[in-house]
């Protein structure tokens, strides 16, 4: 499998996982992996409606410690200039059709693609983890708007479910699991899917992919039995 070597990317499950707070579990990873003082958000997946400036001030608040400034892509009168001068970009998670419609109404998907393949670090949390794949078509979000294009930023071959979950044996519920669904999905499409589990991140960089964290991530494929991924080097 090929990868950009000139890419950089933290392709997180979630922002926030149980017993700690936002972007705490991975925080010492997230600013290594940056490597600046200055960070460019994207706050366009905007989770429970909250504003752009409140999404923005929330990592601000989270980064405060490690001494770097937030600005919000909102902010920016000339949002294409604010992503070419960027040092490193953050696109945070909520609605993953919202987030890439806005995306593709501001017509900044090619200047994503254009300033990530010049090696700008780029970290995804959730929504902006998804936009990492070839299409947002595992996303678990509602398609609350309608982007012009499932067509993601196709940084990896492959797709991503964030938050995957395994069943639960012990669960009265009798509808589809994260698994039927993506099995669904390869009926019509045939990229591989990884599922990653809450409190993991994939790393890539110079070419390479590394599951980072303590669990297994789930590897999907067509007409495939599903395996699991040790954390380290992916390879298949």
């Amino acid at each position: 499998m090929v990868i950009n070597p000139i890419y950089k990317l933290l392709v997180v499950s979630t922002s926030t996982v149980h017993g700690s707070g936002f972007l705490d579990y991975i925080k010492e990873d997230f600013v290594k992996f940056i490597a600046s003082d200055e960070l460019l958000f994207i706050p366009f997946a905007r989770p429970s409606g909250i504003s752009f400036d409140a999404y923005t001030a929330k990592v601000q608040d989270a980064l405060d410690d490690q001494n770097i400034k937030v600005t919000g892509l909102h902010e920016f009168q000339n949002k294409k200039k604010a992503i070419q001068e960027a040092k490193a970009i953050f696109v945070g998670g909520g609605n993953t059709f919202l987030l890439l419609k806005t995306l593709y109404d501001l017509d900044l998907v090619h200047q994503l693609r254009v300033q990530v393949s010049k090696g700008t670090p780029y970290v995804g949390t959730s929504a902006g983890s998804n936009l990492t794949g070839l299409t947002i078509g595992t996303t678990n979000d509602m398609p609350i708007v309608y982007p012009p294009s499932f067509d993601a930023l196709g940084f990896l071959p492959f797709n991503i479910n964030p938050h995957f979950l395994d069943p639960d044996m012990n669960s009265t519920h009798k509808g589809e699991t994260r698994e039927t669904r993506i099995q669904e999905f390869h009926q019509f499409n045939s990229q591989p899917v990884i599922g990653l589990r809450e409190g993991s991140w994939l790393k890539v960089n110079q070419g390479e992919i590394k599951l980072e964290g303590s669990l297994t991530a789930r590897l999907f494929r067509p007409e495939r039995e599903a395996v699991e991924l040790a954390p380290g080097l992916i390879n298949f």
